[in-house]
């Protein structure tokens, strides 16, 4: 098929100057090629879904390395990948992060953009060549398809705008690079707005986490999903707060049959697609699909990992301010021996795991620090992620398993409405002491300072934490220069456009703060 204009402008907007003019003589001219309804369903709407995961650094929403799902979570309070010796200095990367020092260098701020932008530019394909063979598909399914396309995209944009604040907007594939300016971030906002609620109804109803033809599709639960998202963050995007709309949104998702899991693991069991409370997901199939899910090995310790048959990295971990919210180790919340493997560590046998020296392997989590070089807690410092069941038949090292990664689920809705009652000064309790019960754990006064810290025991790991704390006003990082003011070089609420963007289009200017 004929796809170098698609090329051509992803790589403009990726800012390399490579030249594509000519058509390849293998490819297939697209007049050929769609012949039909699935071929043009599969070349337009499903290809797109191959992006959702990934198997490649900086690629997929979630499950890999380097990209949006880090920047989310080792960009705030929740979790680290410490110095340890000569491992994870990676040039300073992880250290950057911690300190809130990153700058327009950063490789996960270029990886995110050039993702992001990548997606966008197969969306906006998409719909063209969809409105060139419209007659092909039908006036029903042309509609039905175009409104996914457009949901997906505006998913995009708006990941767009939570990381960058300010982006360029692009519609159509062949807008030249004198015309890619940055468009305000309510602009941005508001388009994501529209078009989602201009599509929604002609999305499909159907529960989204059931198997079948939908699942892990574009549907009314996902976009209304993300609409509730881009309701409760406004006032961070728009200065303007929208806590009724987003209780609206909310109240929506309800009534489409969500429920919370009686049990929090379920969610997260290798076969957790028919989970009443998922609502989006990025299916795994370890014999189907290339999606991987690399948090887990690269959290674990190597005799840990090897145990499972996984092999482990041993970095990812959970920093103390984690642990405070926790209450590890004296009041520890109830979902903590779900999210995080700690102390004495055993395989699926329920046989202890020895360390490099033969002794047990125990996982020290107030031992943490930035640089544990020298220190006797070097391997050890840290409590490592758990969160998703073990697969004991994953295949190449761990990365390919059957649980699907979970990215919106129905107690993430349940709190956000909680929130925006109190921001209302109405009671959210009820919604609030919900997401509680079920876990077990006490109830507790539902005030906004709870309310934060129950997103961070409820959704550890699933890369909420850092939009969090923007909208709390306490995005800030935990690292202090001894006897020094900690004024890090780089911290602001967005991250700074990548340098190699900023160098090959003069039309865009950066971030201030960097």
């Amino acid at each position: 098929m004929k796809r170098y204009n698609t090329i051509r402008f992803f790589l403009a907007l990726a800012l390399t100057s490579c030249s594509l003019d000519e058509t390849p003589r293998s490819e297939l001219p697209e007049s050929a090629a769609y012949t039909s309804m699935e071929i043009l369903y599969l070349n337009t709407v499903a290809t797109l879904y191959n992006y959702i995961g990934g198997y490649e650094d900086g690629q997929g929403l979630q499950g890999t390395n380097r990209g949006i799902y880090d920047l989310q979570t080792f960009g705030s309070d929740e979790a680290m990948i410490p110095l340890r010796g000569g491992d994870w200095y990676d040039g300073g990367l992880w250290e950057a992060m911690y300190k809130h020092s990153w700058n327009a260098g950063h490789d996960l701020m270029k990886n995110s953009w050039l993702y992001l932008y990548k997606v966008i530019a197969l969306c906006n394909r998409s719909l063209e060549t969809l409105n060139t063979y419209q007659d092909l598909a039908g006036a029903e399914y042309y509609r039905a398809w175009t409104s996914e396309v457009r949901a997906l995209r505006a998913m995009y944009y708006w990941y767009l705008i939570d990381l960058f604040g300010d982006v360029p907007l692009i519609t159509n594939s062949s807008v030249s690079m004198n015309e890619v300016k940055r468009e305000k971030r309510a602009v941005v906002f508001k388009f994501c707005e529209d078009e989602l609620l201009s599509v929604v109804n002609f999305l499909s109803s159907e529960n989204s986490t059931r198997e079948g033809d939908y699942y892990g599709r574009i549907t009314q639960p996902v976009a209304l999903f993300i609409l509730a998202k881009l309701m409760l963050q406004s006032e961070v995007y728009t200065d303007v707060p929208r806590w009724g709309d987003c209780i609206g949104f909310c109240d929506e998702l309800q009534d489409m049959g969500y429920s919370l899991e009686p049990i929090y693991s379920s969610n997260f069991l290798v076969y957790n697609q028919n989970s009443k409370e998922n609502i989006f997901t990025i299916p795994m199939n370890k014999n189907l699909y290339s999606n991987q899910q690399q948090n887990i090995i690269r959290s674990l310790h190597y005799r840990h990992a090897a145990a499972y048959g996984y092999n482990g990295e041993n970095g990812t971990c959970a920093t103390l301010k984690t642990l405070q919210v926790f209450g590890y180790p004296d009041d520890m919340d109830p979902r903590f021996v779900d999210c995080y493997h700690y102390d004495y560590v055993h395989d699926s046998n329920g046989k202890t795991v020895t360390d490099r020296t033969g002794k047990p392997l125990k996982y020290e989590p107030d031992k943490v620090q930035l640089d544990l070089s020298g220190s006797p807690y070097l391997e050890t410092a840290g409590a490592r992620m758990y969160k998703y069941e073990y697969d004991k038949n994953a295949i190449k090292g761990g990365k390919l398993i059957d649980n699907d990664i979970v990215l919106f689920r129905y107690a993430d809705v349940l709190l956000m409405r909680a929130e925006c009652k109190e921001r209302l000064g109405k009671d959210g309790s009820a919604d609030f002491n919900a997401v509680r019960s079920r876990a077990g754990a006490t109830p507790r006064e539902c005030t906004l300072g709870n309310i934060l810290n129950e997103r961070l025991l409820e959704l550890c790991w699933e890369g909420w934490r850092r939009p969090d704390l923007i909208r709390f006003g306490q995005y800030k990082s935990l690292y202090e220069e001894p006897d020094a003011v900690n004024e890090s070089d780089g911290h602001t609420t967005v991250f700074p456009i990548p340098a190699e963007v900023l160098a090959l289009n003069n039309n865009l200017t950066q971030n201030p703060g960097y």
